[in-house]
This record gives structure tokens, C-alpha cells and sequence, in this order.
């Protein structure tokens, strides 16, 4: 059976069938081979139950949250008062990248999104002020991977969901890894530069008066993110309903900037419905899929597997670290993390490993997936964005970055109170 799915998967996915109609078919494969019950009789009582969750009405809103923050003029607003602060820095304008893309992170839930926020008011900067477009690109590229890291995270929901692990917890547990990658990217940005300093461009500093007038434009991203985080842990919103009220508080500020009409609603609106089309269709598929896998028994049958091979709880970690590098060359984020959700993740709690805790190695590590070809799509995102130049460029500009995150899943394998010291504290 664990052949069966994995060639399966891996054989559907090369035929460019939809993600979630791949899930349904496995499901259904391995109910015709593997069980001797009618499995897919209970599909209509799956397919309702799936969805028919308050958790996750939390997508569309943050997905809706995000597209009225892109579409009305908040990003431009956000990285000019980010310049003002970080452009002094060795690297200038990149460190611009990493900061505005950190500051949409806290708020979309969607590294797609955030990449392609900055990469469109980021771009044309570049090519004014002459900055190496491999490096400025890749900087790109990587902070927009922090969309699904830092809360509130769209992946984390998912994730949350199908293991029916704690949103909070999960949200509580990305941030400090979450800011720690930025500032890792921002550190090596530094370094970078000041080895070779005709890569970072012209810094510029800026009167501190002019600096703090700036302020004015963040000053709303910042208040946004502490209503939508602070009323989730002052316990007066779940958050399906601090999103919510994240949605309302996108649309003040929108407003406040002039950045609201009908055309930028009416945009927002009909990408939020593909967006969440597109997440319910897998989480769905996903959903009957583990129910399949579980009445199977190939949970049992890859636990006696990975037993009869010896490996230590360290050595089995570290196979699963390899084994999300290898697949994330080739799947795409959110489906790599719903197929594997349901049989990695209980072989895992097996070995004695926190489930909030690899919640987060493994948004890491898919993390890595958005910026490796060849179907890294946030290298795509920002290729589209650009005038001129090859994916090569974007490419060798994210390295740097991705080595980061390796680095990152490293220290949470060691150190695990990275990631489960704010949960911890709280709880």
C-alpha cells in the first residue's frame, strides 16, 4: 500500500491532474485495492463533515484580508515608510523586501500573495537604482515564504484542522521561528553585501524626522495584527472571528487611504472565492483521503515499516527532513503538506515528537518548497514581476535564503523550545 500512494500520487501529479481531484482518486483507489469494507459509501458524510467546520471559515476572511490590503494601495504605502528605516542598512532597499513582506505576512496568511505584493512595488525600484537583480529578487522571494509561517497563517489552519491539533498553539508556536528567519534573511543580506557591496545597491539614509513621519503608514499593519493576534489569546475571539474583525479593520484602513471602489472590492471578492475554492478542494480530498489510509491500515503498516528499520526518533526525523526536501522540488506547498499530513504526522507523534512542534518543522520545510524549481511558485511570482532577466537569476538569488531556512529546521530539531516556548508560556 505505502508503494501504491506514493507512486500513485507521484504518477497523478505528473499527468498535471488537480491536486484535489488526485486526492479523491487515491482515496478511491485504495479503497477498491486495500479494504475489504465500501469505503466510499461514507464519501458523502466525509465531504460534509470535512467542510462543514467553523475553523475553517478562517480561510476566506484571511484570504479576503489580504486582497483588500494588496488591491488598495496599502503595500506601496508600507515599503516607501519601510525604506526610510532599513535602507541605511548594507544591502539598502533588499532589506526593504524582507521587512514589508514580514509586515504582510502577519496579515494575509498567504506567501503567494505576499510575494507578489512586494515584487510589484518592489521591482521597478530595482531597476532605477541599479541593485543586482539576482539578489533583490531572491530576497523577494524568500520573505514572501513567511506568509505561511508568521500568524496568521492560512497552512497552519489547514494544518490545525486535520490533525485537530490548537490554531492558537500553532499560531503562538510560528511567530518566534517566524521573525527569526527574518531577521536570519536580513543578516544574511548584510553579510552578503558587505562581502561584495556592489551587490546591495546605494544606501540611503533619510532625515529622522522624515523617518517618523513614515511611521504613520505602519503604524495601521502593526495595530491590524495586534487586534487580529491579541484578541485570539485575550480570549475574545477564536480565530475564525478575530479574522473576521480582521476584515473589517482591512477595510477602515483602506478607507483611510482612499484605496476603496468597487472595482477593488469586486477584484478582492472573486479572488478570495478561487483562492478558497481551491483550499477547500484539497482539504477535502485530503480529509477523505486519511479517512481512507486510516481504515486501510496503512497507518499500522508504516509504523511496523519504520520499526523494523531501527531508526532512532533522531534518524526518523531527519529521513522525514529528507524526504520534504526531495518532494518539495516537485509538489506544490499546500498539497505537499495535505497528502503527507495523514501519514507522516502519526508516525511521528509514534516516536514520541510534539505535534504544534512539527507543525512548524514542517511549514519550514515547505517553506524551502516555494523557492526550489522547478515549481517553486514564489520564484515564478516574482519572474512575473520583473521587466527583464531569466528564472536563473531568481533562482540563484533565493539559495542564499533557502540554506536559512535549512539552517532554521536544524535549530528547532535541537533546540524544540523555539518553536513551543510561547505556546508553553501561555497555555
Amino acid at each position: 500500500m505505502i508503494v501504491y500512494v506514493s507512486v500513485g500520487l507521484l504518477g497523478l501529479l505528473a499527468l498535471s491532474i488537480p491536486v484535489g481531484i488526485v486526492l479523491f482518486l487515491l482515496g478511491f483507489g485504495i479503497d477498491t485495492f486495500f479494504s475489504s469494507f465500501p469505503l466510499t459509501r461514507g464519501l458523502g458524510n466525509m465531504v460534509w463533515s470535512s467542510s462543514n467546520s467553523a475553523t475553517l471559515i478562517a480561510i476566506p476572511f484571511f484570504v479576503l484580508l489580504g486582497e483588500i490590503l494588496v488591491r488598495s494601495g496599502v503595500a506601496t504605502r508600507t515599503y516607501a515608510a519601510l525604506d526610510r528605516w532599513v535602507s541605511w542598512l548594507p544591502g539598502g532597499l533588499v532589506h526593504a523586501n524582507v521587512a514589508t513582506a514580514t509586515m504582510f505576512s502577519a496579515t494575509s496568511g498567504s506567501s503567494v500573495a505576499t510575494a507578489a505584493t512586494v515584487a510589484t512595488v518592489a521591482m521597478p525600484q530595482a531597476e532605477k537604482l541599479g541593485y543586482d537583480p539576482k539578489l533583490f529578487s531572491g530576497a523577494i522571494a524568500a520573505g514572501g515564504t513567511l506568509g505561511i509561517m508568521i500568524p496568521p497563517s492560512i497552512n497552519l489552519i489547514v494544518y490545525g484542522f486535520l490533525t485537530q491539533s490548537s490554531i492558537p498553539q500553532l499560531f503562538l508556536a510560528g511567530l518566534i521561528p517566524g521573525i527569526s528567519l527574518a531577521v536570519g534573511f536580513m543578516a544574511v543580506t548584510t553579510i552578503i553585501c558587505i562581502i561584495r557591496p556592489d551587490l546591495g545597491g546605494t544606501r540611503r539614509t533619510f532625515p529622522f524626522p522624515q523617518m517618523l513621519r513614515a511611521l504613520i503608514d505602519l503604524v495601521p499593519i502593526l495595530i491590524l495584527f495586534g487586534l487580529i493576534v491579541g484578541s485570539i489569546y485575550a480570549g475574545w475571539a477564536t480565530p475564525t472571528e478575530a479574522a473576521a474583525v480582521g476584515v473589517a479593520g482591512a477595510l477602515v484602513i483602506a478607507l483611510a487611504f482612499g484605496g476603496v471602489s468597487w472595482s477593488m472590492l469586486t477584484q478582492s471578492l472573486t479572488g478570495t472565492v478561487k483562492i478558497t475554492s481551491m483550499i477547500m478542494l484539497i482539504v477535502i480530498g485530503a480529509s477523505f483521503l486519511n479517512f481512507t489510509l486510516a481504515s486501510a491500515g496503512l497507518g499500522r503498516e508504516l509504523t511496523e515499516f519504520m520499526t523494523g528499520l531501527g531508526l532512532t526518533p533522531l534518524k526518523t526525523i531527519l529521513v522525514v527532513v529528507v524526504l520534504y526536501i526531495v518532494l518539495g522540488f516537485f509538489i506544490e506547498t499546500l498539497s505537499l503538506m495535505v497528502v503527507t499530513i495523514p501519514i507522516i504526522v502519526p508516525l511521528v507523534i509514534a516516536q514520541g515528537y510534539d505535534v504544534i512542534w512539527f507543525g512548524i518543522l514542517m511549514i519550514v520545510l515547505i517553506e524551502m518548497a516555494l523557492i526550489t524549481p522547478p515549481v517553486g511558485l514564489n520564484l515564478y511570482v516574482v519572474q512575473g514581476a520583473r521587466k527583464s532577466g531569466s528564472l536563473n537569476e531568481v533562482m540563484l538569488g533565493a539559495l542564499p535564503y533557502c540554506l536559512t531556512m535549512l539552517a532554521m529546521a536544524f535549530l528547532l530539531i535541537a533546540f524544540p523550545s523555539i518553536a513551543l516556548f510561547l505556546p508553553n508560556a501561555l497555555r
